[in-house]
């Protein structure tokens, strides 16, 4: 490629980054990932070549030698971005800057990491956001593997199925993070991003399988949240999250096979047992409490009992009751994993459980919480999806059950 092609070419690439253009009919949209927020510094590199410009203005900056790692910084004033060479020296001052390679089959990095498509890089006030833009295929293939991991010969539906969730997904949440700059995090705060070393040819054939294909209810995007196991029945939308409004196709859904079995009882998540004492109970209701509702920290009263108030209409938590010696508090269904926590860095695994007391002296000794399934338990369910391609369903046939009256349907 002529040189002056080139750069015309990486200018084309570099201007607009922070904005999506909008999808033209039958074009695969971009998506722009975050990879990293807040950063004082963020290594960049690459297996070939290269080449960085200016974000606003297209312009080039420089050329990064294949295999050498820079370092982008905050410049001295806090107004933008410089690269550091290997030799400590600088490149100019740039409000943010964008980097691609253009050799086949050779990716840039960031942090030890490969990216397909660019990278931009650009100073927020808390540091340096970097962002990965890319079409949206090959983001679901930075995603799929590490949703559904590698799958048998007669699981490959499930694959299929989660393909069109996890793109339907990315598409109806584009620009959610728009004020950061970004379409999508690359944590479970959207869908968990590794980039290229995610993909594998299992995980290409089923994104080139269901190419452009989407979930769609009336003409729109669905909402396609997805959890790891049910545990016996999805839930609706509305007893997971609070203040959600119901949806047709967001409600519960039974996963029983017949025989008293069910699609995701493969799953290691289909059944599991929590216990605490009186002192670890108090020690994390301590912490979780008064996140949720305007009640004493550190002086919580001794606990008394435990008990399940209410349930939704797919038997799960609706209200957890806990009494203490002068008084109760009530914990809605959606806030319940949230505050039952097993520890305190982990959720509950699911809001589908019943509980056993046990006393001494009037006062709670143990609680037992039983459960199913894990995660918010809404739309897709991941083991319940391979265990329905086992028993020979096509990933639409999954896809219908799970979100009912939804088509799939090709956007591009």
């Amino acid at each position: 490629m002529a040189k002056r092609a080139l750069v015309s070419l990486l200018a084309a690439l570099a201007a607009g980054c922070h904005r999506p253009p909008a999808t033209l009919p039958g074009a695969e949209p971009e998506i722009r990932v975050g990879l990293v927020t807040g950063a004082a510094t963020v290594r960049l590199g690459g297996d070939g070549e290269l080449f960085v410009t200016d974000d606003g203005s297209g312009q080039p900056v420089t050329a990064i030698p294949a295999g050498e790692t820079w370092t982008a910084v905050a410049d001295s004033a806090g107004a933008g971005v410089q690269l550091v060479r290997p030799d400590s020296t600088r490149t100019e001052s740039h409000r943010g800057v964008s980097v691609v390679n253009v050799t086949e089959d050779r990716f840039a990095m960031v942090n030890g990491r490969r990216y397909r498509g660019r990278v931009g890089i650009f100073r927020t006030r808390g540091g340096l956001t970097t962002v990965n833009r890319l079409p949206v295929d090959a983001y679901v293939a930075g995603v799929l593997g590490l949703e559904l991991g590698a799958r048998r010969s007669d699981e490959l539906e499930a694959l299929l199925a989660q393909a069109i969730v996890s793109r339907t997904f990315a598409l109806r949440n584009r620009g959610r993070w728009e004020s950061d700059g970004f379409d999508a995090t690359a944590d479970t705060r959207d869908q968990v991003y590794f980039g290229v070393v995610a993909e594998t040819p299992q995980v290409w054939e089923a994104v080139r399988a269901t190419a452009g294909e989407v979930l769609m209810y009336r003409g729109e995007l669905v909402d396609a949240f997805f959890h790891s196991t049910c545990g016996y029945s999805t839930a609706g939308v509305e007893e997971a999250f609070k203040g959600a409004q119901p949806r047709p196709y967001l409600k519960p859904v039974s996963d029983a096979r017949g025989g008293g079995h069910y699609y995701c009882d493969l799953s290691p998540r289909f059944r599991w047992r929590e216990q605490w004492d009186a002192q670890q109970l108090r020690a994390i209701l301590s912490r979780t409490l008064p996140a949720v509702m305007n009640v004493g920290g550190d002086g919580l009263q001794r606990i008394t009992d435990v008990e399940v108030t209410q349930t939704t209409r797919s038997g799960r938590v609706g209200e957890l009751r806990i009494v203490f010696e002068r008084g109760d508090v009530r914990i809605p269904g959606t806030d319940v994993r949230a505050v039952l926590r097993p520890d305190a860095g982990s959720l509950l695994q699911s809001s589908a459980f019943q509980v056993t007391v046990t006393k001494s002296d009037g006062a709670l000794s143990r609680l037992v919480a039983a459960g199913a399934g894990s995660g918010h338990g809404v739309g897709f369910c991941q083991w319940g999806a391979i265990g329905r391609a086992r028993a020979g369903q096509r990933h639409r046939e999954i896809l219908t059950t799970y979100f009912p009256g939804t088509s799939v349907e090709k956007l591009y």
